[in-house]
């Protein structure tokens, strides 16, 4: 059986992780490099860095942080927010990311992904997915696509979207629910298990998560590959390798 992951994502904003509910209300938590830094020690499998003003800024990421984050820390990591070309790519993976996550980007100019995936492999190529539950019988998985912090619907499904992506060259989906992102009550299971059986590239769960239980049902009754954690590093303290024991008593093959 497939090692299970478990991610820290780390929101940034003027040099300064932050936390929020629903994308909104964002408080500063620390310092993504110490951070990042700590987290490593404590055990996390991977990290995900979200320069979430970038975009809307119309600025690049900051590469020196990426550049002294993959100075700290010796796990792969992933970067977002401020890619919008194959060059802010190459830079992001140059300076040391292993991966960078796209998602309004991929919406708006897919052949920009596809090019990515053609230059550096689909490994390096990570979708940010964020979904928006939904009545509307247009959309057949019951999700409807948001970008721009959930501001923005896109009209797409996201199954639909999800399978479009990985034909594109994406090499992995980030899913993030829009409803339960920073609620801390679990993640969305229903939309996880559907993207997650619909494609076959791994599948992270993220949004949602406020104990290590709500871990245990990403993993498996929702089929994800990998968790995301941000409060319950952030906020609570926890340790990764505390959790993965814990996971890891639920008979959940975890990294070591």
């Amino acid at each position: 059986m497939l090692m299970k992951r478990l991610i820290v994502c780390l929101d940034i904003r003027d040099r300064q992780v932050t936390k929020g509910v629903r994308f909104e209300g964002n408080l500063p938590v620390g310092d993504p490099v110490e951070l990042a830094g700590r987290y490593y020690q404590e055990g996390a499998d991977e990290m995900v860095f979200y320069d979430i003003t970038a975009s809307a800024e119309a600025r690049p990421i900051d590469i020196d942080m990426v550049r002294e984050v993959g100075r700290r820390i010796f796990i792969p990591f992933t970067v977002g927010g401020g890619i919008g070309s194959v060059a802010d790519m190459r830079r992001a993976l140059l300076a040391g990311a292993d991966k960078v996550s796209v998602n309004s980007l991929a919406v708006a100019h897919p052949e920009i992904v596809a090019a990515g995936a053609r230059e550096f492999g689909s490994q390096c190529i990570v979708l940010g997915l964020d979904a928006r539950k939904t009545p509307d019988p247009a959309f057949p998985s019951g999700y409807e696509v948001v970008v721009r912090g959930g501001r923005t619907p896109t009209g797409l499904d996201v199954v639909d979207w999800a399978r479009r992506a990985v034909e594109l060259g994406v090499g992995e989906i980030c899913l993030n629910s829009i409803d339960a992102d920073g609620v801390r009550q679990g993640y969305d299971l229903v939309i996880t298990r559907r993207v997650a059986e619909a494609v076959p590239v791994p599948v992270v769960a993220s949004g949602g998560a406020g104990n290590v239980r709500h871990l245990r049902d990403a993993l498996v009754e929702g089929r994800a590959d990998a968790a995301l954690i941000a409060s319950l590093a952030h906020i609570d303290g926890n340790s990764c390798r505390r959790l993965k024991d814990e996971l890891r008593g639920w008979g959940i093959p975890m990294r070591q």
